[in-house]
């Protein structure tokens, strides 16, 4: 026996070997049916469809929610700032304001 045993040659005859026999194999094999490829990939497309629909429902969704807590924000803010100015209103002008609703009143029964 030699050294190496399986000789060079005896290894490149079996991968030759292989390769025909894969070759043969990939030969052997049935051709694409182009009814099934076109359906497939339908298929896929409006899969693709739905999903971008969803996607874009879900962000309009949040868009929306943005605006909604930002238009409660800026309600709850005007709401803070007029509450504010009323307790800002020196006692002079609290008077003023007292005076002229109690003559409102005063006139409107006479």
């Amino acid at each position: 026996m030699a050294f190496k045993d399986p000789s060079f040659q005896d290894r490149t005859n079996s991968a030759a070997q292989a390769k025909q026999k894969a070759l043969e194999a990939l030969r052997a094999k049935p051709p694409v049916d182009e009814a099934a490829v076109a359906e497939r990939l339908a298929a896929r497309e409006a899969k693709e469809a739905a999903e971008r629909a969803k996607n874009a429902a879900k962000r309009q969704a949040e868009a929306d929610a943005k605006a909604a807590k930002k238009a409660e924000a800026e309600a709850a803010k005007a709401k803070a700032l007029a509450a504010a100015q009323v307790s800002v209103m020196s006692d002079a002008d609290k008077k003023a304001a007292r005076d002229a609703k109690y003559a409102a009143r005063k006139n409107k029964k006479k």
